[in-house]
């Protein structure tokens, strides 16, 4: 392949790197089963030249399943988010550390970094070699930009790279060249304008959802092409854009507004547009989800609150009667829900069948019993920062369970490594690399 061929680190006397080429050995063998060591993505190797959420996001989920990803970042700053702070997570061994933000530290767990500056020309040599070894690429630059630098899709010549990038808009259309931010593909695609209190200004979703949203569909994909690849032999460009996947996630909204050729109902706060009641209803000290989502459910609820006349009351009998008359109906039940504290109209819930949930905050549920249950919170040895908290993948497997086997690292920790071991680099190559600012 033309792209193995271009980086003088492949002249014979380091023939090693060529002996590396991973694809097909690894993908394509089957391993034996070990439940220990045996992730499902084991043995695959990711270039993440991704920043900030959908990109990082993505590529964590794929390092969680055990996929080795190597973060490309900038030379000296870094992914941008390890400056978004504060907070920071600071060693009290050490308070005068920058230490790392949390936002950062949020979406790297299980990569290794690499500081790089591919505008040097060492850089993209550097960057092209270890796509010789790599099964994935994947970037979230404005399209075009990585040709700049003779790292292109089509530049790479190698027909076994999975190469995905995830932009706003996408490589095509009017849009393409717009910078796409999460907020501002919920406000062009829909997602905005169905999100607030009825009555009341659109707002954004409290978490980067379009990201998050996106980052999971890159996943997803990036695997059913490693999957493809697995039979043909043969990788594949991936094109993933913020407001595809932000249109595709209006789901049952969208659906609604093609069949009936009308506009969406707009925002609705808690409450669901087809159902009644199914929203956050006050309390003495609170909030709480209540959902009657059918006319057997609707009689619980009714029972539980006091009022069972309501079941024969000819505006609630049924689900569409009560959609109709909503306007009557929950001002009714909020009536009865500030009777009482979120906690007793738990108790009184508790196993009756109707769904409910207190409406809790970010902290709260962090130490809710259920989720510290279902072992979503660990606490992880930061090379810099110390013992720190995070957030836990999500899945659980029966065979090889996915988990936290390294902290997001600092900026460049693997830098010598990779140069070294995989490129088979000296120690004063990379000494001089430094120096000149190609590597960090």
């Amino acid at each position: 392949m033309q792209v193995c061929q271009s980086y003088a680190f492949l002249r014979a006397s380091k023939p090693k790197i060529l002996a590396i080429t991973r694809f097909p050995r690894r993908f394509l063998s089957t391993p034996a089963l070990n439940p220990h060591l045996e992730l499902p993505l084991s043995g695959v190797r990711i270039l993440d030249l991704t920043r900030v959420l959908a990109g990082p996001y993505a590529t964590q989920i794929l390092a969680d399943l055990g996929a080795e990803v190597i973060k490309i970042e900038h030379v000296s700053r870094g992914d941008d988010t390890r400056s978004w702070g504060p907070p920071f997570a600071i060693n009290p061994n050490n308070p005068d550390s920058p230490g790392e933000s949390a936002y950062f530290l949020g979406v790297n767990r299980n990569k290794k970094s690499i500081g790089l500056n591919f505008q040097d020309k060492r850089g993209q040599e550097i960057l092209k070699s270890l796509i010789c070894t790599s099964d994935v690429l994947i970037e979230n630059y404005l399209p075009g930009t990585l040709s700049r630098y003779n790292l292109g899709y089509e530049q790479l010549d190698n027909d076994k790279i999975i190469y995905t990038s995830i932009t706003g808009y996408g490589q095509t259309g009017p849009y393409k060249n717009r910078a796409g931010y999460d907020v501002m593909v919920e406000a062009e695609m829909g997602l905005m304008h169905i999100t607030g209190e009825a009555n009341g200004p659109p707002v954004k979703v409290g978490v980067a959802v379009t990201d998050l949203t996106t980052g999971l569909y890159a996943a997803n994909s990036i695997m059913a092409a490693l999957l493809g690849r697995a039979k043909t032999g043969r990788g594949q460009y991936i094109d993933v854009a913020l407001s595809d996947c932000q249109v595709a996630t209006l789901s049952n909204i969208a659906s609604s507004c093609l069949i009936s050729g009308k506009s969406d109902a707009g925002r609705q706060g808690t409450s669901h547009p087809s159902i009644c009641p199914y929203q956050a209803f006050p309390t003495k000290n609170g909030s709480i989800m209540i959902g009657g989502a059918n006319d057997k459910l609707f009689g619980i609820l009714c029972k539980l609150l006091g009022r069972e006349e309501w079941t024969t009351d000819q505006r609630f009998s049924t689900n569409p009667l009560r959609v109709k008359h909503r306007e009557e109906l929950v001002p009714m039940i909020i009536e009865e829900t500030l009777d009482k504290t979120t906690e007793q109209w738990l108790d009184i819930f508790e196993g009756s069948g109707i769904a409910y949930a207190a409406v809790n905050d970010v902290q709260a549920t962090l130490n809710h019993p259920h989720v510290l249950a279902r072992d979503m919170i660990a606490t992880v040895d930061h090379p810099d920062c110390g013992p720190i908290k995070m957030v836990n993948t999500p899945v659980k497997y029966s065979v090889a369970q996915p988990s936290i086997r390294m902290a997001p690292p600092t900026l460049g920790q693997h830098t010598d490594e990779i140069l070294e071991h995989e490129l088979g680099l000296s120690k004063n190559e990379i000494a001089e690399m430094k120096r000149s600012g190609v590597v960090g």
